[in-house]
């Protein structure tokens, strides 16, 4: 065994830091047992650090959001995410006096937008609402009691690309089975598309490969960090078009509305389909306020009650 030290501030920004060199055939149950204890305590230099509290007020408009600067709390990669959203989410939420009684987000996907407005109280519950059956057995798993079993499945699981190729080609049984090879799906195809067809990473990131964005101490603390809140969070399998008339008349209630592109949703989602003008006339009937994005475009459209 070899020990040395060296510093890797830029990227750590813990000083420095001893780099040990074990056998090979050792190394697989050290770093399962550094998982396991990333997720079970959470000193703060294990995990991302802090970052400052941004809202509206510090974000320019014309200029992009840096995601790196808001916490990043789903377990997918989402084509068309809304991370950038999330400080104006914030000041939306936050001038709510008293607290908001409920946001439907009724596109959920990855959920960025519920799971802030949950993390942060911004809303007494969330409501997420989203009709693909392979996401939403994702969100029925962590927010079912199964968090722990799917965290331990992806901090353990090998990757290589043959056990990717066997696992997406293999008929989940159960619901959480089918919430781990989503999670697998969306994190080694590129782009994190999971529409028939996509193929998986190959360069990838700095020429990782599939590895490019498989981060299982990351994503098993993100499942667990959601599933600690989840009596704050109410995840229906359904239309979301529905949700929305269910929660029309009710004067505290906010509504996320993101529907999928209408151009691009082809080759981005399994289900893309939205009744757009239905959608438009059930909006106009809502007593609460609405904040609609549309087509991933950073337009954003307000409709106070």
């Amino acid at each position: 065994m070899g020990r040395s030290s060296t510093t890797y501030r830029p990227k750590w920004k813990l000083g420095n830091t001893t780099v040990i060199r074990v056998p090979e055939k050792l190394a697989p149950e050290i770093l399962r047992y550094a998982h396991e204890l990333d997720v079970k305590y959470s000193p703060d230099e294990f995990h991302q650090p802090q970052v400052a509290y941004r809202t509206a007020a510090d974000v320019e408009v014309t200029q992009p959001v840096n995601v790196a600067s808001v916490p990043q709390r789903s377990p997918f990669r989402y084509p068309g995410g809304k991370t950038w959203l999330v400080p104006y989410i914030r000041s939306w939420l936050g001038c709510k006096m008293p607290t908001l009684g409920v946001l439907v987000e009724p596109f959920a996907g990855g959920a960025i937008v519920g799971l802030t407005a949950g993390f942060e109280e911004l809303a007494k519950h969330v409501v997420l609402v989203e009709r693909d059956a392979n996401v939403a057995a994702v969100w029925q798993t962590i927010l079912g009691g199964q968090a722990k079993w799917l965290a331990d499945q992806i901090l353990n699981y090998e990757l290589s690309r043959e056990n990717v190729t066997t696992a997406l080609r293999t008929e989940p049984v159960t619901q959480r089975e089918r919430a781990f090879a989503v999670i697998l799906r969306n994190r080694v195809q590129r782009g994190g598309i999971m529409a028939p067809g996509a193929g998986l990473v190959k360069t990838g990131e700095n020429g990782k490969g599939l590895h490019s964005r498989w981060y299982p101490a990351t994503l098993a603390r993100r499942i667990q960090e959601i599933a600690i809140v989840r009596e704050r969070f109410t995840f229906i399998e359904g239309d979301g078009l529905e949700i929305i008339r269910r929660y029309s008349d009710d004067e505290t209630a906010a509504f996320f509305v993101d529907p999928p592109y209408t151009v691009a949703s082809r080759r981005l989602y399994p289900r893309w389909q939205v009744d757009h003008r239905n959608l438009f006339d059930l909006l106009a009937d809502v007593k609460g306020d609405i904040l609609l994005t549309y087509d991933n475009t950073r337009e954003i459209v307000s409709f106070a009650a």
